[in-house]
């Protein structure tokens, strides 16, 4: 949690009316005008190479198509067979390295169909509409537990629901969503939009959540494979990894995730509290997202700080142009070396280093009052499946080293670590469940 009382961390350095400003929408939605005359740039390739470059194979042509037609809610439809999830992937899915930047009108103009934001217009129409296009089958009789809420959790509960398999997901926090819920920057997900969106979800019927259960806490992986006709692991990666460097452990360092964590369920954005000086060590999307908002509050200074090049940030090239654009300092080819300070943090050390990341020798100090640490996140429990390299060892659509137990998402091996690719995951295993229930 953001700790207050690090001197100089503290909440509402900017007017409310600014905070609220500032954490508006990303993205304004398009209205069905602008919608229209977007559909319209569309080619409908025969071979489209959007859908390839989508993780969860959307019919991109098809559902641009029936929004042209005005149809959103037939979009929305042919969006959400493939991706339960669409609505909050059309937000946070990096869709400038995936579907648009496979557009053929990328290649030829350097402008892409706005794929993302179509999708979010059909599937918030759908949304608002309050319409869940699925069915439920007839009960099969067979119980499935899904541990972890997150979106990879959700996609598998979703589609072993509407083929009739009661599921009960466990979760430790008081929400489901994972990091939907409690992993993305504010201003991406606005409205409450992943609360809302679960909400959804969960009228296809024959899902419970019990929150506050998590394995390890008077559940284990046995008591399920005992009571259940299978398993399905989502639990994401709930470790932090360490800067592994002197005096990491004084104040005011504190974990990324933590910090987005406490902006995404703050009921007012500048109740929480921010730095003066602020340092964000990483490169990945969770390292921009805690810069951006730390601007955003009314941090004077701002650095996100990177072991390697540029060009090897996990972040996309957009989200380095937005955090650029908020008054973010990115300074790669870096590491931490020594967190200076009596009690709390007041300067942080790092050494340059090559593109190898052999020390140069070369030193450095930034003003900090706060520290984030946002260098990747591992994998966290006890008697597990099959572990390799800090994930759970799957084959075929999510098959673990245990009978009966599938994984998918970010604690499982396999595809990047993307909301998409986990929905695309745990649907795809819980088709493979249903195989299994049904042999």
């Amino acid at each position: 949690m953001t700790s207050q009382m690090t001197p100089g961390v503290v909440a509402g350095r900017l007017a409310k009316d600014v905070i609220d400003d500032n954490f508006a929408d990303l993205h304004a939605p398009l209205d069905g005008h602008e919608a229209m005359v977007a559909a319209d740039r569309c080619y409908f390739c025969h071979d489209a190479p959007c859908i390839t470059a989508c993780p969860t194979d959307i019919d991109i042509p098809l559902f641009i198509r029936q929004i042209a037609s005005g149809t959103p809610e037939a979009a929305a439809k042919t969006i959400l067979s493939q991706n339960i999830l669409g609505g909050m992937c059309a937000r946070v899915c990096p869709t400038e390295t995936l579907c648009e930047q496979a557009c053929v009108r990328e290649a030829a103009e350097g402008k892409p169909v706005k794929i993302g934001e179509l999708q979010r217009f059909a599937t918030d129409t759908l949304m608002d509409a309050n319409v869940h296009p699925f069915e439920r089958a007839a009960s099969t009789g067979k119980k499935v537990a899904v541990v972890g809420a997150g979106p990879a959790g959700l996609s598998c509960a979703h589609r072993l629901a509407s083929k009739g398999h009661d599921v009960v997901i466990f979760d430790p926090r008081p929400k489901a969503g994972g990091l939907n819920e409690y992993g993305i920057a504010t201003y991406k997900s606005v409205d409450n939009f992943a609360a809302r969106e679960v909400d959804w979800l969960l009228q296809i019927g024959g899902i419970t959540v019990e929150n506050g259960k998590s394995l390890g806490e008077g559940m284990t992986l046995s008591d399920l494979t005992s009571e259940f006709d299978a398993v399905f692991l989502g639990i994401g990666l709930g470790g932090v990894n360490a800067l592994r460097c002197e005096g990491e452990d004084k104040d005011g360092v504190l974990d990324a995730v933590d910090f987005i964590a406490d902006l995404r369920q703050a009921s007012e954005f500048g109740s929480v509290a921010i730095g003066r000086d602020v340092v964000v060590i990483g490169g990945g999307m969770t390292a921009v997202d805690a810069a951006v908002q730390a601007k955003l509050l009314g941090a004077l200074n701002v650095s996100l700080v990177y072991r390697r090049g540029k060009d090897r940030m996990n972040a996309s090239e957009f989200e380095q142009d937005l955090a650029a654009s908020k008054g973010v300092r990115i300074i790669t080819n870096a590491s931490p070396r020594a967190v200076i300070g009596n009690g709390s943090v007041r300067e942080i050390e790092f050494e340059y280093t090559d593109d190898d990341l052999a020390p140069t020798g070369e030193t450095f100090r930034l003003a900090a009052d706060q520290v984030f640490k946002a260098i990747g996140q591992t994998l966290d429990g006890d008697d597990l499946p099959e572990v390799d390299r800090g994930k759970i060892t799957v084959t075929g659509a999510g098959r673990t080293s245990m009978s009966g137990v599938w994984a998918g998402g970010d604690c499982a091996s396999g595809g990047e670590d993307l909301t998409v690719t986990a929905v695309a995951e745990g649907r795809d295993a819980a088709e493979d469940i249903h195989a299994a229930l049904s042999a």
